[in-house]
């Protein structure tokens, strides 16, 4: 990706570099000598003449993100919190997964009926097929349901766009997502960085319309959900996932 692409209003080259989220919240912790730190904060809308600590942490487990950093702001006269979801990517053209679940979770999230629960299912592996001469004998792709299957998926997804987007950007428990941060580890250079507001990153990665791609998987706006995969073929294999690029942000 061109240089000149990279360099957006929200984005810079950092002024040091850092290696992982835990740099990151230790860069949110030194604010007051760092300078990326301190256009963050700014960009997040705080004065930092009004500042007096902040506070970050970083959240791993089943929250929302894969890495989360909880960031605690202390003011004269309160304290704001705000929780950063932080990408790492070291290739441009590279896919990072933002959800992956067991079916029967996403049905619970978002009333999907039984028909769809099943198609999705035979989809990832769940149900394993009965029909011969399929791309991949463990599943069926959703290119190779029949039509009305096809137009049911397409039909859910894009009724329920908003909800799933949301969900799986920016989560639906007490830590919802307010940044993310995409941190483009360029080779022999300083990272470059990008932080925008979850509405901004709702808006580049659900825009869009919902279809059955080429290779029979299915597209919301700029993600990607398909069969997790991998795992050494274990059950796990058999979860569902959605995929972005991150690099997106840039654009």
């Amino acid at each position: 990706m061109a240089k000149k692409k990279l360099i957006k209003l929200g984005s810079k080259t950092a002024k040091s570099g850092f290696k992982n989220e835990r740099d990151i919240a230790k860069k949110f912790n030194n604010w007051k000598d760092d300078k990326d730190s301190q256009e963050w904060l700014k960009i997040m809308g705080y004065k930092l003449k009004e500042i007096e600590k902040v506070k970050a942490i970083v959240i791993t487990g089943s929250h929302k993100t894969d890495v989360q950093v909880q960031i605690a702001i202390y003011l004269k006269e309160a304290v704001s919190i705000e929780n950063l979801s932080v990408k790492l990517v070291s290739n441009p053209q590279g896919f990072n997964q933002i959800d992956k679940r067991w079916i029967d979770k996403y049905v619970e999230m978002w009333g999907i009926p039984s028909s769809i629960t099943k198609a999705l299912k035979s989809f990832t592996g769940e149900i394993k097929p009965k029909r011969k001469g399929l791309r991949d004998k463990r599943r069926i792709f959703f290119d190779e349901m029949d039509i009305s299957t096809q137009k049911a998926i397409v039909g859910f997804f894009r009724k329920n766009k908003i909800l799933v987007v949301s969900d799986i950007l920016k989560g639906n428990d007490e830590f919802l997502v307010n940044w993310m941060m995409v941190v483009f580890k360029n080779k022999n250079k300083n990272p470059e960085w990008i932080l925008k507001h979850i509405n901004y990153v709702l808006n580049i990665f659900g825009g869009g319309n919902v279809k059955i791609t080429d290779n029979g998987s299915l597209k919301i706006g700029k993600i990607t959900m398909q069969r997790k995969g991998g795992d050494a073929g274990r059950e796990t294999s058999k979860m569902l996932q959605f995929k972005i690029n991150p690099m997106e942000l840039f654009k």
